[in-house]
C-alpha cells in the first residue's frame, strides 16, 4: 500500500453534535414511504455506469471492490472510524496505484470511505446512487470531491477526498475547541454560498435540500465544501416554479413553506442557509433542547432581533471578543440572514446575490487554534454523514 497512513494532525471531527434524533430530527413525509421495487435501481458497476453515461458530463469515478475498500481502510479497523450516524459509518483510507493494476493517481490519496449499513432500503440505495449521479457529474471547488464507489452484492460504498478539518458543525459547537474568529467563519458563509449558487445555476439547476452545518465540510485551510448529496433534487426546469416532492430534510433547517406543501424551489435552499448563517453569527444550534422553551428554536429567537442594529449585537456568540469582528459586518451579515429567513420564498435573495453581499465582507484570517482534544469515535451517537477526519 505505501506509506500512506495518517499521522499527527491534531484535529478531530466527532460526527454530529447537533443532528443527533432528539435535537435535530429528521424530516420525512409518511405518505410516500412505499416505493418502487429495489429491482429499479442499479446492483452491479455496470448498472451504475449506465446509468452515468445518460449525463452529458461525467467525471471520472473509480469502481472499487468491496476486497479492495478492506485493503484502503486496513479492513475496516475500529481505530479508521470517523464517525458514523443512520447510513452507517465512515472509515479513514489511502489509496496508492499498487492497490490495482492500471490504477493511475496522485498517490498518497488520503480519503474517507462512507459505508451504508446492510439494511439495503430503497431509501438508503435511492441516496447512495444520488451521491453517485450528482457528484459524478458536478465539479466546484467548493463541493466535496468523489473520488469513487462500491457496488458489490449488497454493498453500497462511497469514496470522497478527505477534508482533513471535518465539519463547520463540530468547530462551531465544540466545546473543546477555540471559537472559530468571524473572519473564518465569515470565509465559510461565503465558500458555502458558492457551492450553492454553483449548483442553482448549473446546466441542470440541482436543489439541495439538506444545507446544514454538518455538511458543509473544511479543508486545511477552512474552505468549505458542501458534502451528502443524498436528498438532492434535480431543480424545476421550463415554466415550472417548483418539484413537487415528499418532505425530507432536517428540522430547524428546512424551509416553513417546503414542510407545509412539499414544494421544493431554490429558495428552500436559501433559507436553509440563512439558518446557518445564524448560526455562524451566534454560535448557537439551530434546535437546542437544553436552552428554556423560547430559545429553542433559533429562527423564533433570533429572527425578531436581526433588523435591530443595537439588539442585534445582544445574539453575537459570546466567545467571540468585542474587536474580533467589524460591528459593520455584523450588521450586514444579520441583514443578509434576515433576508434569508422571510416567510415569502419570492422575497428572499438569489444564491449569486448572497454571494455578492458576502464577497466585500472577508477579511484577512486569523491564525487558526492549533491543539484540540480527540473524542474516541467509538462514543459518537451522531447521526451527520460527515467524511472529515483527525
Amino acid at each position: 500500500m505505501g506509506n500512506c497512513w495518517f499521522k499527527g494532525s491534531p484535529y478531530f471531527n466527532r460526527v454530529s453534535s447537533n443532528a443527533t434524533k432528539s435535537e435535530s430530527p429528521k424530516l420525512q413525509s409518511p405518505s410516500e414511504r412505499t416505493e418502487k421495487d429495489d429491482s429499479l435501481l442499479p446492483s452491479n458497476p455496470h448498472e451504475v455506469e449506465a446509468l452515468r453515461n445518460d449525463s452529458a458530463r461525467k467525471n471520472p469515478l473509480i469502481a472499487f471492490t468491496f476486497e479492495e475498500l478492506k485493503r484502503i481502510t486496513k479492513n475496516f479497523r475500529q481505530d479508521s472510524v470517523l464517525g458514523g450516524g443512520g447510513f452507517g459509518r465512515v472509515y479513514k483510507g489511502c489509496v496508492t496505484n499498487d492497490l490495482r493494476e492500471g490504477l493511475a493517481i496522485e498517490e498518497p490519496l488520503r480519503v474517507a470511505v462512507k459505508v451504508h449499513d446492510g439494511d439495503n432500503s430503497f431509501q438508503g440505495h435511492r441516496e447512495w446512487l444520488a451521491e453517485v449521479i450528482f457528484l459524478g457529474q458536478l465539479s466546484h471547488p467548493n463541493l466535496v470531491k468523489l473520488v469513487g464507489y462500491c457496488c458489490e452484492d449488497d454493498h453500497r460504498v462511497l469514496v470522497y477526498e478527505l477534508m482533513p478539518l471535518g465539519s463547520v458543525e463540530s468547530h462551531l459547537f465544540s466545546r473543546v475547541m477555540l471559537p472559530l474568529p468571524w473572519s473564518t467563519r465569515m470565509k465559510i458563509a461565503l465558500g458555502a454560498a458558492r457551492g450553492l449558487a454553483f449548483l442553482h445555476e448549473a446546466e441542470k439547476p440541482v436543489i439541495y435540500r439538506d444545507f446544514k452545518t454538518s455538511n458543509i465540510l473544511l479543508d486545511e485551510e477552512y474552505n468549505a465544501k458542501l458534502s451528502d448529496f443524498g436528498l438532492a433534487k434535480d431543480g424545476p426546469v421550463g415554466d415550472k416554479s417548483h418539484v413537487s416532492t415528499r418532505i425530507m430534510g432536517t428540522y430547524g433547517y428546512a424551509a416553513p413553506e417546503y414542510i407545509m406543501t412539499g414544494h421544493l424551489t431554490a429558495m428552500s435552499d436559501v433559507y436553509s442557509y440563512g439558518v446557518v448563517l445564524l448560526e455562524l453569527l451566534t454560535g448557537r444550534k439551530s434546535l437546542d433542547r437544553s436552552r428554556p422553551v423560547r430559545e429553542q428554536t433559533l429562527t423564533d429567537w433570533a429572527f425578531p432581533l436581526l433588523a435591530h442594529r443595537k439588539k442585534v449585537l445582544g445574539i453575537v456568540d459570546p466567545r467571540l471578543a468585542a474587536d474580533d469582528y467589524p460591528v459593520k459586518a455584523v450588521h450586514k451579515t444579520a441583514m443578509l440572514a434576515y433576508h434569508c429567513l422571510s416567510r415569502n420564498p419570492k422575497a428572499r435573495p438569489l444564491m449569486r446575490d448572497i454571494v455578492a453581499t458576502l464577497e466585500p465582507l472577508q477579511q484577512q484570517p486569523q491564525p487558526q487554534p492549533e491543539l484540540v482534544v480527540e473524542v474516541s469515535p467509538a462514543n459518537d451517537s451522531g447521526g451527520s454523514d460527515g467524511v472529515g477526519v483527525r
